[in-house]
């Protein structure tokens, strides 16, 4: 028998909050939450007010990258308010546990936690907000699929087979939940030697824009292999706030530009009804 398609629960906007952006991979390890932190980062420096919402509760990256230190608090309704860093909003599980216990959760309380990050917090007045979901198409990617209306998924990967594998995957789960896919961003693409200048293709080269071709989506760019972009991460000074003359900076900066034109572009087609097998 087919897959039987059900309607999707009906979305409800984050209040103030205009464009809901997700970051996305079918695996870890390819750099998403680094290229989660650097694109928001990089439409703070496009003029825009941002927040940057981690939903990868099992292992929160956010603080370390973006140096956080501090426990959120909240107001006198109960409410969260995000801590503030390089001009940027940002909420995370990393922030309310120490740094080496585990968050040993069933699904539920997964869910229930992501549904507080996004109706309980004191977002305010934002033109995007940037959700690091966790690697896979699990229960937490669904409940973010179903909560609010993202007006587009980003999908991170590396140059190989076995990465690029995942992409389909990544691909699939949005268009299931009837979510855009606004672009695939190919990670470590290749390395530049320090002493010769060559250019290395360590993980093979060109993996992530054949296969935004394949699937007839835009190819958001390549980024390549830095020390400088794994260094700034390490000390909670990313690469776009710290060195945004560097040219890794002006890559991340091209990617939002292109992630705003999709989106530009999208808002002009008609909407339809959103179904889920």
């Amino acid at each position: 028998m087919p897959p039987v398609q059900q309607q999707m629960p009906q979305r409800h906007p984050i209040p103030g909050v205009k464009n809901l952006i997700a970051v996305a991979s079918g695996k870890g390890g390819v750099g998403k939450t680094t290229v989660a932190v650097n694109l928001a980062l990089a439409l703070v420096k496009l003029g825009h007010k941002v927040g940057l919402l981690d939903a990868d509760v099992y292992g929160p990256s956010v603080p370390v990258m973006l140096g956080l230190t501090e426990r959120p608090r909240a107001d006198e309704q109960k409410r969260i308010e995000p801590i503030e860093r390089h001009g940027l909003k940002a909420i995370s599980m990393g922030l309310f546990v120490e740094d080496a216990k585990p968050i040993i959760w069933r699904g539920p309380m997964i869910t229930k936690l992501l549904v507080e990050f996004v109706r309980n917090v004191l977002w305010g007045e934002l033109d995007y907000l940037v959700i690091d979901m966790p690697p896979g198409t699990g229960d937490a990617q669904l409940t973010i699929c179903q909560q609010v209306p993202l007006v587009g998924g980003v999908i991170v990967t590396t140059p190989q087979e076995v990465a690029l594998l995942d992409v389909k995957r990544g691909v699939t789960m949005f268009r299931e939940v009837n979510v855009p896919v606004l672009g695939v961003v190919e990670n470590m693409s290749y390395h530049i030697c320090r002493k010769c200048g060559g250019k290395h293709d360590l993980f093979g080269s060109g993996g992530g824009q054949q296969m935004a071709r394949r699937f007839g989506i835009p190819f958001l760019g390549a980024l390549p292999l830095v020390r400088e972009l794994r260094e700034g991460g390490d000390r909670g000074t990313p690469i776009v706030a710290a060195q945004p003359e560097h040219p890794q900076a002006q890559a991340f900066v091209e990617i939002a530009r292109r992630v705003e034109a999709e989106i530009e572009r999208l808002s002009a087609q008609p909407q339809r009804p959103a179904f889920i097998q």
